[in-house]
């Protein structure tokens, strides 16, 4: 097994944006660049097993699946999805009419993909109960989270084999030892497209698509100011934001973004409104949800007395990123051309 290199470090702050930005302007940009390709070379991650990187589809096909093994006869053919990211990898490679029930949406699909979910039962808005999921009689159930495939939710891995039905968690939400990117890396999230693509029998849509993210990132010109960022997700008493390992690091590595959480070797971490003001990020990077909306959160950054004399904050140097795009997933390559973007914005 081989771990991934250290990723490198830039050690100046860099120039300051300077002036306010509209927020209108970044929230617009993140919304048009939702079902934008982009991708990159990045080295692949670290100790994944050899089993679970088919380069191409075969029955059976075994699987080391986050440490549980899983075996696929042939392609399946009624698939439960688990978050947005695992829809909408089905989706991009052209399987929705293998969907046959939908759990725990992060928000609505891009519209290039809504019609191939017309008439697919969303099952619940959190996860679903092993009774919900069965009732829709798959014979696989795609997760976004190791946690969604529990006693509490759509039902244990095991108790799920043994009534016939195979579970398949995204690999970059894999949190074992040797089973957790460490960093997540395009490449890594790529394998896990063309794994998928094994899974289901459709090899070629997954090249293709693997093709098309990674030409269009080639195509992005990452910032070059070197200025740090703030990835803040959720909280308000203590904050929740992008660590250096994650889906978060990834996409502001590739947007030429200096994370002020990068030591934190973790997906996710809290930080505290002291620690953050003592960093005095360049920007800040809001996540856009439903449930949490990037202006809510822009609201109590200027109401946060702790906040508001914060430069990127006074200034209103934020950048959006939809909430989709923060987990592993098709979304991840058109949030690094929206950053890049919005960062232009500012600049101007």
């Amino acid at each position: 097994m081989t771990t991934s290199p250290t990723r490198p470090r830039r050690s100046a702050r860099g120039a300051r944006l300077g002036g306010p930005a509209l927020v209108a302007t970044a929230l617009g940009l993140a919304v048009a660049s939702t079902v934008a390709l982009a991708g990159c070379a990045a080295p692949a991650s670290a100790e994944r097993p050899e089993a679970s990187a088919p380069a191409a589809s075969g029955y059976p096909l075994t699987l080391d699946n986050c440490g549980t093994e899983v075996t696929f006869d042939a392609a399946p053919e009624r698939v439960v999805t688990i978050k947005s990211s695992t829809l909408e990898l089905m989706l991009a490679l052209g399987l929705g009419d293998r969907v046959v029930g939908t759990a725990f949406s992060d928000g609505p699909v891009p519209e290039e993909y809504a019609d191939a979910l017309t008439g697919v039962p969303a099952v619940s808005d959190k996860v679903p109960s092993q009774e919900a999921t069965l009732e829709l009689e798959p014979d696989l159930v795609y997760a976004g989270w190791e946690s969604n495939l529990s006693a509490e939710g759509a039902g244990e891995r095991s108790q799920l084999a043994a009534l016939g039905v195979a579970s398949y968690v995204a690999p970059a939400a894999c949190k074992g030892a040797g089973y957790m990117p460490d960093p997540l890396t395009f490449d890594e999230v790529f394998r896990e497209f063309e794994e998928l693509g094994a899974i289901f029998d459709v090899p070629d849509a997954a090249a293709e698509l693997v093709a098309e993210q990674r030409a269009a990132l080639d195509a992005v010109e990452p910032n070059a100011d070197g200025l740090t960022a703030l990835w803040y997700s959720s909280g308000s008493d203590t904050p929740f934001v992008g660590a250096g390992i994650g889906a978060p690091q990834m996409i502001m590595d590739a947007a030429g973004l200096e994370n002020v959480a990068a030591e934190v070797r973790d997906t996710w971490t809290s930080m505290s409104w002291e620690a953050i003001v003592d960093a005095e990020p360049d920007v800040i990077v809001l996540v856009d949800a439903p449930w949490n909306t990037a202006a809510s959160k822009i609201e109590l950054l200027q109401q946060n007395p702790v906040t508001a004399a914060l430069p990127a904050v006074a200034q209103q140097r934020f950048l959006v990123v939809d909430f989709p795009a923060t987990e592993a997933g098709v979304r991840n390559v058109s949030a690094v051309q929206s950053l890049v973007e919005q960062l232009g914005t500012l600049a101007g």
